[in-house]
C-alpha cells in the first residue's frame, strides 16, 4: 500500500480532511470513503441530495480536424452518432476483446472530452496514442488542472439550478451544458452520474473546487445535502446495477459478456478491437447476472456461484443494500444458464440459495431512456 504522502490528492483533500472525511487510497489517490456512515449517504442520496468529489476520475480534452474520427477508432460505440452537447457511453478494448476500461465521450462545440476511470487513466492514454494513426488532433490530459464535482438525488436540480448561470431543467440525461457557476467559474455541467438517480456532474477550473464545493453544500442544507465518499457512491451504483471496471468488466472480460453489446457497434468502420468482438459477440461464454440473497448476509466479490449444485461461476460484486433491504450481488455464470436454475453462492463456507433477477435491482422513476 502506498504511504498518504505518495498518493495524488484531489482540489478538495485539504477539505476532506478538516470537515471528518475518512481518508483511504482509490486507484493511487487520496480519497474520502466515508463523512458520517455509508448507509446514511446512501439513504441520502436516494431521498434527498449527495454530493461527491470524482475529481479522481481521468479528463482527457481532444481538439483538431479529425478527432471524432480518431476517438471512434479507438472506442466500440458510434462517434459520428454523437450530436453537439450529448454524451455517449462507450468502451475502450483490447486486442483480445476484453474491456480496457469505460468511458464517456461529451461532444462540446469545437472539442471532444473523454472521462475515464482514475485506474485505467494510463491505460486509456495507451488504447487512444494505439488508435491514433493518420488523425490529426491533439490529446491533452486535464485531470491535474481541473476538479469534477457531482450532485446526485432528487433534489439535485433544485440545488444546483440557482448557483449556475444557465437553465438546466431542459438539459436531457446525458447532455451536457456550458456556463458560469457562481456568476465567475466556468464550467461543463452534464447530466450523467454513478447512482441511478438523477443528477449533475460539473468540471471546473481546480482552483474553483473549493468555493463551488462549498456553495453546494450551503445551497443545499435546506433541502438536506450531504457530503459522501466512495462507499456510498458503491453500493448506489451496484443497486442500479452499474458495473464496476475490476470488478463486473476487466481486459478478460468482453462487452457482450458484461450485458454492454450495446455499446459495441459492429457495423461501424474497423476500431481497436473489433475482430475479436465479431467473434466473441456470437459466443459469449458467460453473462452478468444479479442475485437477491434469502438472508442477510453479504456474497463479497470472489465468492463461488453454483448452479443446479455445481460450481460454475463467481461473484463480482456484493452488498446488503440500504433501499431494498436484502443482500445483492453482481456474478457471472455460464452464457445460456436456464433463469430457472437453482443457484447459491457460497458466504463464508455456507451456500445461501439466490434468487437470479434481472438488473437493475433499483430503477428511480423517471421518463428518460437509459444511454
Amino acid at each position: 500500500m502506498a504511504s498518504e504522502s505518495s498518493l495524488l490528492r484531489t482540489p478538495l483533500h485539504d477539505w476532506h480532511q478538516a470537515h471528518g472525511g475518512r481518508l483511504v487510497e482509490f486507484a493511487g489517490w487520496s480519497m474520502p470513503v466515508q463523512y458520517t456512515s455509508i448507509v446514511e449517504e446512501h439513504r441520502a442520496v436516494r431521498q434527498r441530495a449527495g454530493l461527491f468529489d470524482v475529481s479522481h476520475m481521468g479528463r482527457l480534452t481532444f481538439d483538431g480536424p479529425s478527432v471524432a474520427e480518431w476517438i471512434d477508432h479507438a472506442a466500440t460505440n458510434s462517434v459520428a452518432s454523437l450530436t453537439e452537447l450529448k454524451i455517449q457511453y462507450s468502451l475502450l478494448c483490447n486486442e483480445r476483446g476484453g474491456v480496457v476500461d469505460d468511458i464517456l465521450v461529451y461532444r462540446q462545440p469545437f472539442a471532444f472530452l473523454v472521462v475515464c476511470n482514475a485506474s485505467n487513466r494510463a491505460a486509456a492514454l495507451e488504447r487512444f496514442e494505439a488508435a491514433r494513426g493518420r488523425y490529426e488532433g491533439n490529446l491533452v490530459d486535464r485531470t491535474r488542472e481541473t476538479a469534477m464535482i457531482a450532485i446526485q438525488g432528487p433534489r439535485a436540480l433544485e440545488i444546483l439550478a440557482p448557483l449556475f448561470d444557465q437553465p438546466l431543467d431542459g438539459v436531457p440525461y446525458y447532455h451536457l451544458t456550458m456556463g458560469r457557476l457562481l456568476g465567475r467559474v466556468n464550467a461543463v455541467i452534464s447530466r450523467t452520474g454513478y447512482t441511478g438517480e438523477d443528477g449533475f456532474e460539473a468540471i471546473i477550473g481546480a482552483h474553483s473546487a473549493v468555493d463551488v464545493w462549498q456553495a453546494r453544500l450551503e445551497q443545499g442544507t435546506p433541502h438536506g445535502v450531504i457530503p459522501c465518499g466512495l462507499g456510498a457512491r458503491d453500493t448506489l451504483r451496484l443497486e442500479a446495477g452499474m458495473p464496476l471496471h475490476g470488478h463486473e468488466i476487466s481486459p478478460e472480460i468482453d462487452p457482450f459478456e458484461a450485458g454492454l453489446g450495446w455499446a459495441v457497434k459492429l457495423d461501424k468502420p474497423d476500431f481497436l478491437g473489433k475482430a475479436a468482438l465479431v467473434d466473441r459477440g456470437r459466443n459469449p461464454g458467460r453473462t452478468r447476472i444479479g442475485l437477491v440473497l434469502e438472508g442477510k448476509r453479504i456474497a463479497r466479490e470472489g465468492a463461488a456461484v453454483f448452479v443446479n449444485g455445481n460450481q460454475a461461476g463467481v461473484v463480482t460484486s456484493g452488498t446488503f443494500s440500504p433501499t431494498l433491504e436484502q443482500a445483492l450481488a453482481m456474478a457471472y455464470v455460464p452464457a445460456g444458464t436456464p433463469a430457472e436454475a437453482a443457484i447459491e453462492v457460497d458466504v463464508r463456507g455456507r451456500r445461501e440459495p439466490a434468487k437470479r433477477v434481472k438488473l437493475p435491482f433499483y430503477k428511480r422513476t423517471r421518463k428518460s431512456a437509459r444511454p
